[in-house]
């Protein structure tokens, strides 16, 4: 069976320890998985810096070539969501495990109080007195079975009878007194323009605070 690329194996194992890659994977694949490591944990204290800077640092490191110091930052761009993700996940485990440490060292020294800090830190990172949010039961809803209707009860409005029958009456009743209604076509306003500016201008003459 093939081995993953380096990609997957910096993608699933970057923080295994070295014992654990050293069972599984061969020494290539190790060697360069610890230098991409070394590389990624030197990126995160230095988050400004450029491609360039991260490949001559490689290069000064480890003596590798250019070309591979590009091409472990390459593989470093394309997996850096995950491994941030994965990182959190590391570390949050790396605290639960280190609060529970201390807990049992407490309860050996029968130190309550500090047994009581570190279930009180353990709680409440954990959310544990954070009640569970209820989930919905989205298959359990059952889409209501709605249909169109002229029927106006339904909103408990009391129909009128013959409904369409005294819409139509209204209709040929306004009709009918429209009849002596004339249409007359658009005429052009008979303004003279400069008539119309003189008038303008003595507005605002007249206007004017004295």
């Amino acid at each position: 069976m093939p081995f993953p690329s380096i990609t997957e194996i910096v993608q699933s194992d970057l923080f295994t320890s070295e014992t654990e890659l050293r069972e599984k994977l061969p020494q290539t694949s190790v060697e360069r998985l610890l230098r991409i490591r070394a590389m990624y944990n030197w990126l995160i204290s230095n988050p400004e810096t450029k491609d360039k800077e991260f490949v001559d640092e490689t290069v000064s490191r480890y003596g590798v070539s250019k070309v591979l110091a590009y091409d472990d930052l390459k593989v470093l761009k394309s997996v850096l969501p995950h491994i941030t993700q994965s990182s959190r996940d590391y570390h949050r485990w790396k605290y639960n495990e280190m609060i529970l440490e201390t807990y049992a060292m407490a309860k050996k020294r029968k130190d309550t109080k500090t047994m009581e800090r570190a279930a009180t830190s353990y709680a409440k990172f954990n959310n544990v007195n954070v009640e569970d949010e209820q989930s919905v039961p989205y298959d359990m809803i059952v889409v209501q079975p709605f249909t169109a209707t002229q029927d106006p009860s339904v909103l408990g409005i009391k129909p009128i009878p013959n409904i369409e029958e005294k819409i139509r009456q209204l209709i040929d009743k306004y009709r009918a007194e429209s009849i002596d209604i004339d249409d007359i076509e658009f005429e052009e306003a008979d303004i003279i323009p400069d008539a119309f500016q003189e008038i303008a201008e003595n507005t605002n003459d007249n206007n004017k605070i004295i």
